[in-house]
Order: structure tokens, then C-alpha cells, then sequence
């Protein structure tokens, strides 16, 4: 391969490079990155934010499942001593191999980027934040509010475990080959403390995809559907002054905790 000829994007793989400068600046201005933090970035391309990671931090750890992108990336960044270039699956990387403490900053391919989230919330100990971006309808998901229509199991789960704010928008002129979504860099600060054990919190989780399974449906319907007692529920709602036909996108993030504390699966036993 040339080395003045960076490959070319695959379509498959949802490969959209990013070209701008200004905006690697405020991705980096995002991420608050000193002199001692570990990185990681997932979906590196062809290395535009890469290498500014490595001027700002500590350690970079990038993962790329793209061969010919690996070898590119090899080649560019010969020679630099604090970044290890991965060639593999994001999906499947060891994340608990990362230092406790290392931050997440990434262009995530969009077409995975909701379960490498669910993947990246589930080691979310290990992350004290998370710089990534994403197309704008993932970004509205994460930081919705109660009530709207991108209010779901994401919107939950991710603003449990972090404070969600969405930093700034960025055009499809910003990359190429050019999106045909628009694109938003979102922050998430993984919070110290939480309100749940991390023994309760699946309960929590697993409470939440069955109250969303049934978008349609009462609350109440869509948890007795996914196995739930829905006199349970019921009692809760009553408890919290809640209308029995409420839907679960009408509920904030609190009172979804309030409802796994207290309605479980017939194999699991509260407190």
C-alpha cells in the first residue's frame, strides 16, 4: 500500500472519516485529557484524532477491525511510543484489560453504536467518562427526558449510571465519504455514586427493557407480558400516585428505580 493513499471507506462498515481539525479541537476540549490518562478510542480510520490523543495523553489505546486500516495506522504512527493500535472487534476486546481510569473518546461506527454504549455502560466502573460521537438520533436518545418520543431504554439506563449532556453538533460536510445522518459529540460523566448496589442494578436493567418491550402498551401490560406480577406493579404505581394506565416513557429515571426495588421476576427475590 501507498502510504499518500489512505484506504478507502467500505460502506459495510459504516465508514464515514472525519476531516476536520476544528472539530478534533473540540473533541479534545470535551475530553479534558491531562498528561497521566489512559484512552481509549474505538474506530480510529484513518487517525486524524488518533494522533492528537497522543500529543494530549498518557496512553492511547486504539481499536480498529479494519485491516487495511491497521496497517495504514501502523505505518502513520511509527514510532509512537504511547499508542497501541488493535486490530479487532470493539465488541469483543477485553475492556477490563484497560487501566481503571481510562477515558473512552471515540467516533463510534454508527452502525453498531447503540450495543458498543449498552457494552461500554456495562464496564462503566472502569470509564469516569465517555467522549463519543454519534449520529444525532442516539445522542437525542441518550439525553431525553421523560415523556418525549426518544425517551426509552437507553435514555434510562444511560442517564442511571452518568450524567448525558450532548456537547455539539457536527455537519455531514465534516467527513467523507459524506453521512447521509447528522452527527453530535455527547458526554457522559459515569457517576461516583449510584442508588442501586451493583447486586440490584441488573434488576434494574432487566426492569427496564421489559417496561419499554411494549411501546404500545400500559406499563403495567408490557411488565406482565415479560413475565412481571402486575398487581406488583400496580401496588407501586398507586404508592407513587401514579394513573394505572400510565406508559413506561412517562416515567423519570427515579421512579423506574423505585419500581426494580420493588417488582421483581418470580426467580427473583427482593430484599
Amino acid at each position: 500500500m501507498n502510504r499518500s493513499e489512505p484506504p478507502s471507506a467500505i460502506k459495510r462498515l459504516g465508514q464515514n472519516f472525519l476531516i476536520d481539525p476544528n472539530i478534533v479541537r473540540k473533541i479534545l476540549a470535551a475530553a479534558e485529557l491531562s498528561a497521566h490518562d489512559s484512552v481509549l478510542e474505538i474506530g480510529p480510520g484513518r487517525g486524524i484524532l488518533t494522533e492528537s490523543l497522543c500529543h494530549t495523553s498518557g496512553r492511547v489505546t486504539a481499536i480498529e477491525i479494519d485491516p487495511r486500516l491497521h496497517t495504514y495506522l501502523l505505518e502513520r504512527h511509527a514510532g509512537v511510543p504511547n499508542l497501541t493500535l488493535v486490530l479487532g472487534d470493539a465488541m469483543t476486546y477485553p475492556l477490563e484489560s484497560l487501566p481503571i481510569g481510562t477515558v473512552v473518546v471515540a467516533n463510534l461506527p454508527y452502525y453498531i453504536s447503540t450495543p458498543l454504549l449498552f457494552r461500554l455502560l456495562d464496564h462503566r466502573d472502569r470509564f469516569p467518562r465517555l467522549v463519543l460521537m454519534l449520529q444525532d438520533e442516539v445522542a437525542d436518545r441518550l439525553i431525553a427526558k421523560p415523556g418525549s418520543r426518544d425517551y426509552g431504554v437507553l435514555s434510562v439506563l444511560a442517564q442511571y449510571v452518568a450524567d448525558t449532556a450532548k456537547a455539539f453538533k457536527v455537519s455531514a460536510n465534516c467527513f467523507r465519504p459524506r453521512p447521509e445522518v447528522g452527527s453530535a459529540v455527547v458526554v457522559l460523566r459515569i457517576k461516583k455514586e449510584r442508588e442501586l448496589s451493583p447486586e440490584d442494578e441488573p434488576a434494574l436493567t432487566q426492569l427496564v427493557k421489559a417496561a419499554f418491550a411494549h411501546r404500545r402498551k400500559t406499563l403495567v401490560n408490557s411488565l406482565r407480558d415479560e413475565g412481571y406480577d402486575p398487581q406488583s406493579a400496580l401496588g407501586v404505581l398507586r404508592t407513587l400516585e401514579l394513573a394505572p394506565t400510565i406508559r413506561a416513557e412517562t416515567l423519570p429515571v427515579s421512579q423506574f428505580i423505585t419500581l426494580s426495588r420493588r417488582v421483581r421476576l418470580p426467580h427473583c427475590h427482593p430484599e
